[in-house]
Order: C-alpha cells, then sequence, then structure tokens
C-alpha cells in the first residue's frame, strides 16, 4: 500500500499540498491578528468594567477527575495492515483519550500503546450500514455493485465504528449487545469531550480563534454552523485545509484509482488520511509561530488599550452609530420579514429535549444520593458513607449513567427550519448542551460534597448522618434548579443567535458588505488594531435581532414553561457563605475518613490510579476476550499451552465465529501455585503502531489498576451454619447450602470459576493474587448449588473472589422455603413496621422546592446495583468491616492507595 500512496502523492503532488495549506494558513493568519487585538481590548474592557450576570449558586470543582481513568476494558480491533481483528485492552485516561495496548499485561508494565486515539471530529457508528453508506459518499462514482464483498466485515453483530470525514477510520466489535451499548456511551463521551478542545478558560486566544475561523469562512460565502470546529486549534485549523483542499484532491486523484469499488474506496481513506497527517504537521508549526508572535506584541498593545481606553471606546460608539444608521432598517426589515416568525418555533424546538435532559439529571443526582443515603441506612457508619462518596464524587463523568440524561438532547429536530436557516446540522447544539448537563451535574455533586463534609464533625450516630444527607440534598436540589435555569436561559440565547444571525448576515451582504470600506476611515489610525469595521457591522445585525431573542426566552420563563425562572428571581437562604469555603479544592474521602497509611508518592499514585466506570458486569455470559494472550497454565503439563489467535482473514467470518464460540465453551483447568497464584503468559502477537493526527505525547496515560474485574483471586467466604436463613438477592429467604470439602468449585450467576478452599475464620487474612492480604468475607454465597469435588466450566475462565453478597438467580434447594410477596413501596411520610424484611424502592425526584421525605432510622432498605440497575436486599447482620486499604464493591474489587 505504500507503494500505491506514493504513486498518488508524489513529489509534485505534495509539494501543491503544502503551498495551498500554506496559502490557507496565510489568510487565516491575517484574520486571527486583527480578531486578536479585539479580543484582547474586550477582555480588558471586561476586566475593568466586570460582570453583572447572575452568580452561580452551586460550586464548581477546578480538576475533576484527577488521577482517575474513566474506563478499561477489551475489545477487539481490526488491523487494516494485515487484515486481521486483534484483541486489545483499551484504556480511556482522564484527558478522554482511546488508549490501545496489546493486552492488559502490557498496560499493567507501562509498555508502550500500540494505538493512540484523538476522536475530535469522529462519528460513533453502531452498524456497518452506516458505515458503508457513509463511505459511498465520500468518493462519488463509486458504488459497490450488489453481491460483491463489502469494504469491511465484521465478525459479530455488535460492531463500533469511528469514522472521520478526513482522517484514518477505526472498527471495533464487541460480544454482545450490552458491551456494545457500554462501549459506545464511552466512545460518544470521549468524542464529546474532544470536540469541546478549544479551552474557555482563555480569555483572548480562544475568543479570537473562532471569530477568525468565522470570519475566514464568511470570506468564502460559506455562512451557518460549521460541524468540523472540532478539537484543538491545531486539528481546527487542519480541518479547515482540508475542506478545500479535499474536492481539488477527489477530483485530480479519484478518477486514477484502480481496482474494484472496495480496493478504491480503501485506497481513497488512506490517502485522506495521509494528506491529512501532512496538513496537520504542517498547521501545527504555522499556528504555534503565529501565537508566539501575538503574545510577544500583547505587553505592548495591553498598556496601549488601558491608556487610551475611554478615546477606544468613544471611537468605536461613533463608527457603531454611522453604521447603525446605515445597517439597521434594512436588518429590521429582514428580521421581522424572515426570522421574527420563526423564534418560537425554534426555541420550543431547543427547549422541550434541553430541558428533558436537565430535568434526569436532576433526577439521577437524586436518586444516586437517595440509594447511598438508604444503603447507609442499612448498614451504616462512617466507612460505608467514605465508600459511597468516593463513587458518588464522579458521577457526572460516569458515561453510562449519564448516558439516559444525555439521549434526550438526541431528539433535538429542526426540521425545516433546518434548510431555512441554513444548519448543516445539529450536533452542534446537542453536544453543548450536553457539556452544560455533565458540567452541572459534578456542580452539583460538588456542592453537596463541600456541605457535607462541612456537617461530618458536628455529626453523631447513623440516624442523624441520613437526615443531614437529606437536608443537604433539599439544598443543593434547589441550588441545581436555579442554576439550571440560568445555564439553560444562557443556552437558549446563544443558540438563537447561532442559528439566526449567520442567515440575516447572508440576506444582508449582497447590499451592505460592499458598502462597509467606507467606514474605515472613521477609525484613528492608532485604534485600527482594536476596532474592526466587520465586527462593528455584526455587532449592529445582532441588536437587530436580539431584543426579540431576549423577549422570547423571557416569555417562557415567565410562563414557566421547563422550569425556568425569570431573571429577575433572586433565590431565597442562597447560603452567601457558601462560596467562602473557596471552589476547586478537591475533597479525598478516602484518605480524610478512611482510615489509611501515609499517602504514597505522587508517582505511584498515577499510577495506580482509580476507575470512575466499572468493568463490565453482562448478564448474556459474555465470550472470552483473551485468545492465548494471557492463558493459565495446565496443572498436567509444566509448559504453557500454544496461544490460538482469530482467522488471518475478515473475510472468514464464519470460521471467526465458531473460533469464538469454541473459546467460550472450553474448560481451562489452573495450576495451584504455593504462593496462591497463577503463571501467565505473555502474548506474542505482531506489533503495529498507529498514532492517530492530533495525539500528542502527553494523551498516554500513566498505569493504574483500571481493574475490569479479571485476574483476581479472593478468598472464599466462611462456611454458614447449617439450616440458617439468608436473604438472597431477589427478596426470597433461602437455606444456605451444606459447606463444600476443600478443593471444590461452583457456578455462580457471573459465569466465573471460584476457587474455594477450606473456610477461613472469619477476619483471617489470606494471600490473594495481587499480593494483597484481604480479610475473608463472613457472609456466605446464598443459594448455590455446590458438587464436592466437581469442576464446572466457566464463561471468561478467571478465577474471581466469591462475592460477599448472594448470588443471582442462584438455584434453590427444593426444601427451601421462598417467601414470593414483595411489598409494595410506601408512600412518603406513612407508617413502616420495624424489621429487616421491608424493602423501600427508590422514591422519585421531588419536584422543585418540594419536601424530601427521610428514609426512616434503622430500616432495612434495598441497596441497588449501581451497574445493573438490580435491587440487592442486605441482610440487617452485616459482614464485619474489611481491613484498611480495600473496599468490596458491588462493582468488584478495588484496591485503594
Amino acid at each position: 500500500m505504500g507503494d500505491v500512496l506514493s504513486s498518488h502523492l508524489d513529489e509534485s503532488r505534495r509539494q501543491h499540498i503544502a503551498e495551498k495549506t500554506g496559502k490557507v494558513l496565510g489568510e487565516f493568519s491575517r484574520c486571527y491578528k486583527e480578531q486578536y487585538g479585539v479580543a484582547l481590548f474586550n477582555s480588558v474592557r471586561y476586566e475593568i468594567e466586570g460582570n453583572g450576570g447572575p452568580q452561580a449558586q452551586l460550586l464548581h470543582r477546578k480538576v475533576p477527575l484527577e488521577d482517575h481513568v474513566i474506563y478499561s476494558g477489551n475489545l477487539f480491533q481490526y488491523i487494516e495492515e494485515n487484515k486481521k481483528w486483534r484483541n486489545r485492552f483499551c484504556v480511556v485516561p482522564h484527558n478522554y483519550g482511546l488508549v490501545l495496548y496489546e493486552n492488559k499485561l502490557a498496560y499493567e508494565r507501562e509498555l508502550p500503546p500500540r494505538v493512540l486515539i484523538n476522536s475530535a471530529g469522529y462519528k460513533v457508528l453502531t452498524s456497518v450500514e452506516q458505515y458503508l453508506e457513509l463511505v459511498n459518499a465520500s468518493l462519488p462514482g463509486i458504488t459497490p455493485k450488489s453481491g460483491n464483498t463489502p469494504i469491511l466485515k465484521c465478525p459479530t453483530d455488535f460492531p463500533l465504528i469511528l469514522w472521520h470525514p478526513y482522517a484514518r477510520h477505526y472498527y471495533f466489535c464487541l460480544m454482545t449487545g450490552k458491551e456494545q451499548e457500554k462501549w459506545g456511551a464511552v466512545f460518544q463521551d470521549c468524542v464529546r469531550h474532544c470536540n469541546n478542545g478549544i479551552s474557555e478558560d482563555s480569555k483572548v486566544e480562544a475568543p479570537a480563534f473562532t471569530d477568525a475561523v468565522r470570519m475566514y469562512r464568511q470570506s468564502k460565502e460559506q455562512y451557518g454552523t460549521w460541524d468540523m470546529l472540532c478539537g484543538n486549534q491545531t486539528q481546527v485549523l487542519s480541518n479547515l485545509v482540508m475542506e478545500e483542499l479535499l474536492p481539488e484532491l477527489r477530483n485530480a486523484i479519484g478518477p486514477r484509482l484502480k481496482g474494484k469499488s472496495q480496493e478504491r474506496q480503501r485506497t481513497w481513506i488512506q490517502i485522506s488520511d495521509a494528506v491529512y497527517r501532512m496538513v496537520y504537521e504542517q498547521t501545527k508549526a504555522q499556528y504555534d509561530a503565529m501565537v508566539a508572535k501575538c503574545e510577544l506584541e500583547r505587553p505592548q498593545m495591553e498598556s496601549s488599550i488601558r491608556t487610551d481606553m475611554d478615546q477606544i471606546i468613544t471611537s468605536k460608539e461613533h463608527l457603531a452609530s454611522k453604521i447603525r444608521a446605515f445597517v439597521l432598517p434594512k436588518a429590521e426589515i429582514c428580521v421581522r420579514n424572515h426570522v421574527q416568525p420563526y423564534i418560537s418555533s425554534i426555541l420550543e424546538a431547543l427547549m422541550t429535549p434541553t430541558s428533558q435532559g436537565f430535568a434526569e439529571v436532576r433526577e439521577v443526582f437524586f436518586k444516586e444520593v437517595t440509594d447511598m443515603n438508604m444503603n447507609i441506612v442499612n448498614e451504616g457508619g462512617l466507612e460505608k458513607l467514605v465508600e459511597y462518596m468516593e463513587k458518588l464524587s464522579h458521577l457526572a463523568f460516569h458515561p453510562v449513567k449519564m448516558q439516559s440524561c444525555y439521549e434526550k438532547m438526541e431528539q433535538l429536530k429542526l426540521e425545516g427550519l433546518q434548510q431555512r436557516f441554513d444548519v448543516s446540522s445539529t450536533s452542534v447544539f446537542k453536544q453543548r448542551a450536553q457539556i452544560h448537563m455533565r458540567q452541572q451535574m459534578d456542580d452539583a455533586l460538588y456542592t453537596f460534597e463541600t456541605l457535607l463534609h462541612q456537617e461530618l464533625g458536628k455529626l453523631q450516630g447513623k440516624d442523624e448522618l441520613c437526615k443531614s444527607i437529606q437536608r443537604i440534598l433539599e439544598r443543593v436540589l434547589k441550588k441545581y434548579d436555579y442554576d439550571s435555569s440560568t445555564v439553560r436561559k444562557k443556552f437558549f440565547r446563544e443558540a438563537l443567535l447561532q442559528i439566526t444571525i449567520p442567515f440575516l448576515l447572508k440576506k444582508l451582504a449582497p447590499t451592505c458588505k460592499g458598502e462597509l470600506a467606507k467606514f474605515q476611515e472613521l477609525i484613528f489610525e492608532d485604534f485600527a488594531s482594536f476596532i474592526l469595521v466587520e465586527n462593528t457591522y455584526e455587532e449592529v445585525v445582532l441588536q437587530s435581532v436580539m431584543k426579540d431573542i431576549m423577549q422570547a426566552v423571557k416569555e417562557a420563563a415567565v410562563q414557566r414553561k421547563h422550569n425556568l425562572y425569570r431573571d429577575s428571581m433572586v433565590m431565597h437562604n442562597s447560603d452567601p457563605n457558601l462560596h467562602l469555603l473557596g471552589e476547586g479544592t478537591p475533597i479525598d474521602w478516602g484518605e480524610e475518613h478512611g482510615g489509611q497509611p501515609e499517602a504514597e508518592p505522587a508517582a505511584d499514585k498515577r499510577r495506580r490510579a482509580k476507575q470512575v466506570v466499572s468493568v463490565i458486569q453482562d448478564d448474556e455470559g459474555a465470550l472470552p476476550y483473551e485468545m492465548g494472550a494471557e492463558m493459565l497454565m495446565s496443572p498436567s503439563s509444566p509448559e504453557p499451552p500454544e496461544p490460538r489467535v482469530l482467522p488471518s482473514s475478515p473475510d472468514g467470518v464464519a470460521e471467526i465465529r465458531e473460533a469464538l464460540v469454541k473459546e467460550s465453551i472450553e474448560v481451562l483447568t489452573e495450576e495451584r501455585l504455593t504462593n496462591g497464584t497463577h503463571s501467565m503468559q505473555d502474548s506474542g502477537a505482531t506489533k503495529e503502531v498507529v498514532v492517530a493526527a492530533g495525539a500528542a505525547p502527553g494523551d498516554v496515560p500513566t498505569k493504574g489498576p483500571a481493574s475490569d474485574g479479571n485476574g483476581v483471586r479472593r478468598a472464599a467466604p466462611a462456611a454458614p451454619t447449617s439450616g440458617a436463613k439468608v436473604t438472597s438477592e431477589d427478596g426470597m429467604r433461602r437455606a444456605p447450602a451444606t459447606p463444600p470439602a476443600p478443593e471444590a468449585e461452583s457456578t455462580a450467576r457471573d459465569e466465573v470459576q471460584h476457587a474455594m478452599p477450606a473456610s477461613p475464620t472469619t477476619g483471617a487474612e489470606v494471600l490473594s493474587q495481587d499480593g494483597l492480604h484481604r480479610a475473608a468475607p463472613a457472609s456466605p454465597v446464598s443459594g448455590a448449588e455446590v458438587t464436592s469435588g466437581a469442576e464446572i466450566p466457566s464463561g471468561d475462565k478467571v478465577p474471581c473472589a466469591t462475592s460477599a453478597s448472594p448470588a443471582p438467580r442462584a438455584d434453590v434447594p427444593p426444601s427451601d422455603k421462598v417467601h414470593h410477596g414483595v411489598p409494595a413501596s410506601p408512600a412518603p411520610r406513612a407508617e413502616i413496621p420495624p424489621g429487616d424484611e421491608v424493602h423501600h424502592a427508590t422514591p422519585a425526584s421531588p419536584a422543585p422546592r418540594a419536601e424530601v421525605p427521610l428514609p426512616p432510622a434503622g430500616t432495612a432498605c434495598q441497596r441497588s446495583d449501581k451497574e445493573t440497575g438490580e435491587e440487592v436486599a442486605l441482610p440487617v447482620a452485616c459482614s464485619p468491616p474489611e481491613p484498611a486499604g480495600t473496599t468490596e464493591s458491588i462493582e468488584g474489587m478495588q484496591t485503594e492507595f
């Protein structure tokens, strides 16, 4: 393929690409320099005059995901170089890059990753048909004949494809639909975060850059929203160059491509990616030089602005009055005839899905805090609070739990209005609203954390703690309602301006734009760097429609549509002292209240980053991922077995599926070593290092456990007393099975092998595979059938700890007494009989400013599984606390450092 690329991208072609890139960047550089002076003037003026907007009620966390990994796990990737599907261990660090390793062992050993992907500008596709449709549209004139082999075949029915209009495409597949949903949510979150790559903290560079991009595209008669304003500045500029360069290359190279339609499509994708990388490298060098030059001139420009601020403002107002007299009459007619009749329709289309999404954020926040409070009522103690708060604090960055909020925004449609106002896609507004949702969720969580952290020193006993949590929850929900209204109204105004202003500028361009040059003489030469005629003209056009937009949003707030507040509304009990606590200070619940030993060095802490999302727990019985990379050695043979790999060609889909099914039903035995560990075999797969354009070396995450639930050995629980009743997960009373004989193995619902040694004494330390001493839990796996001396095949062939909570769907002996009746959840504040058999369903989120019912103290409540949503009834008698440093969580064993 290298020869093919060389033939199509010869020296003359490369020279043309470099010249075209330099030309586009030269024109953009002129726009950027002009906008830089205007942005600097606006920044200094804003600093002097201050901000009169409403103050946010919620606190803001500055570094929300420090030392954390979002997600990690295994999936299959299609390698184009050798046309094979390979298992990869994917890690999503706190910067939302996608980092692919050969396997989990390579990640733990800190080996270099195989692939780094910056997902800005990508689309996440969940079907091959969607992908083929986009590929066919990318190279017009090439349509594969029916019956021909498509460009891509997936060995399973659950693909995930990352598609980019210019850069390389990435192909993945999963074993089950549930895995596809979770990885799809993770990928979407990565794209959403990376698309928002231009930091808003920069008050000069960011607005100067975005305004320069808009002015450059308008000079090319391109108005309206732009889907490829994605990623950091270098990526956006590369997209800007490719937008002009790619059509030329398609016309020049497309007719010369040879071979079948699929081969021509594949070749074109690789040519486009090679050109994009060339453009990216040149763009990065020129943009960095351009920014450095502006930064050198900044001190002198800022000094001039502060010295002549009054004169600059006077000069700009004089210019604006002249342009207003010329433009405003025409603009008002255009607004009245073409914009005003549609503002209410656009606003309603925006308000419905956006407000539903923010309401879902409120509901998820309420449910998670209420579940935590109920679990504390049942289990009790500050130690459990610490465990739950460490998980709750990162809820906003949990892609799976936040997916229900983001999905509400996917309903946004501007049918009819989209064509009228030249809106190419609604994805810009969807992603912006989703980012606001995540930020509001994190602000609410951080405010809740801060208030609860303040109260801990004053509380005595479990009852006071639970009541305090409910009071704080009510306060935070009121603050959330107020801030949510403010954020949504601002979003609606900005979205309406983004839709209508480009439309008005395009309508007015034939009659107004050519006359703007005569106003240039009204600007003093000394102030020409801070006042631009083009910007002042746009401000006048904005003023012509802003009054109607503000009035429409105000009317929606007055009518209390979608729980919007009026601008004049001021919150009572707005906690003026709350902001004196200091924003951005992270709260480490584990270190302050977990009773841990002295802190580790910073380097070790980074390497052992905690994971926000737990490993996928699939009820469908996921097939094994490790195809010979890390296999347990057989006890009958000291030599490791030969590794098995997937078929070498993507055309053998049936063979791939056969191999996967065969692997899933194969029984692997284990060699028990003297120290309780297993020997591992490293994978010898071939290497194919690919670094995506725009992925900086710093995108590689530091090593952390990022546990996916595999490879962790735990001590078996102590044998229960015969005949004792244990509450199982489905709310039934079960008699525990007879204590198994030593070396017996049992099968639970999660289909993993459980090594069952002789029952240890409660609280005794057992050496686990990861070398840590863990306390043997006292609670047994309830209702599981155990066959003495039998070996039962597992789903993922990895020895795991037997959970302290009962195994779901376990077989029940015929002699057991099963209580099928489950009482309905009581009404708020209803009388609840004492006892441990009453199950409390999670109440719905209260309406804004409504009273929140307090859970009865000392009542056994249901504990909800945070990943699957299933309800787990816990017994009143809780197992003894685990030793400091370990936490037995519902998402698997995590070791806290």
